[in-house]
């Protein structure tokens, strides 16, 4: 990513200084103006051996998430009688991180992380529909750079679809910042580490409704309220993004199956 500054030069209390200050220009140290989203690339079926699966990047933050299941429960003690149970793994790869290399066995946060995209997903999922099974979902971050739950909530509900999961409408995951003043859309991670406050936001674009909404750092209600509309206006484009690219993989399917 290009960043307006050199970063590398510059001290944590000069980067953050320097952020702050680009804010009160209505500016942010990337150059996207503070309703900008950063670059959306999608994939879907990346894994053949997974029943669904997807790649999500927001900008230099990627994520591949493998879905298996509905399957039978293991241990069966666990299954539930009357809807199946959904088992969500986030976990960022020991090269995913941009300083130091990350420790390979789950941390405190990814198993935190792990829950919270489970909250997010379930709301759409018709797991009535399979009980006495599970449904495995696995998130892998190769690479982050800010806004990685987010990323990760797009890429298991794309999988998810792929695998034919029957759900009510597609998940989308936006993260809302603000820098002093300023309301900003997808942080990068500077915005993400120096900014003064994040707030990563799932959504149901066709429903108008919101799965997750998180909030670190003080917020008013306006910023609250900005905050959503940002999200929404992003994630309405994203959605777009998703349905286009679950229908261009069961385009060239059908077309292989014709010949």
């Amino acid at each position: 990513m290009q960043y307006v500054i050199d970063v590398t030069k510059l001290t944590p209390e000069e980067l953050r200084a320097k952020i702050h200050e680009l804010a009160k220009e209505g500016k942010r140290i990337d150059g996207r103006a503070p309703d900008q989203h950063r670059p959306v690339r999608l994939e879907v079926g990346v894994l053949p051996n997974a029943d669904g699966s997807a790649l999500v990047a927001y900008g230099d933050t990627v994520a591949v998430a493998a879905v298996y299941g509905p399957r039978e429960v293991h241990p069966r003690h666990l299954a539930l009688p009357d809807r199946a149970i959904l088992r969500v793994r986030y976990h960022m790869t020991p090269f995913s991180t941009h300083d130091e290399r990350k420790r390979p066995e789950p941390t405190r946060r990814e198993i935190e992380i792990s829950k919270i995209l489970r909250e997010a997903l379930e709301p759409v999922i018709l797991l009535e529909q399979f009980p006495r099974t599970s449904i495995d979902v696995f998130i892998e971050i190769i690479q982050a750079d800010g806004s990685t739950r987010v990323a990760s909530i797009t890429a298991a509900s794309l999988a998810l679809a792929d695998a034919g999961i029957p759900m009510r409408d597609l998940v989308v995951g936006v993260s809302i910042g603000k820098i002093g003043d300023l309301v900003i859309v997808d942080l990068n991670r500077y915005e993400d580490a120096y900014g003064d406050g994040d707030m990563p936001i799932a959504v149901m674009c066709r429903r108008g409704l919101v799965t997750l909404l998180q909030a670190d750092g003080q917020w008013t209600t306006e910023e609250i309220e900005k905050g959503l509309e940002l999200a929404f206006r992003a994630a309405e484009n994203i959605y777009r993004m998703m349905r286009d690219a679950l229908k261009s993989k069961y385009i060239e399917a059908s077309k292989i199956y014709q010949q």
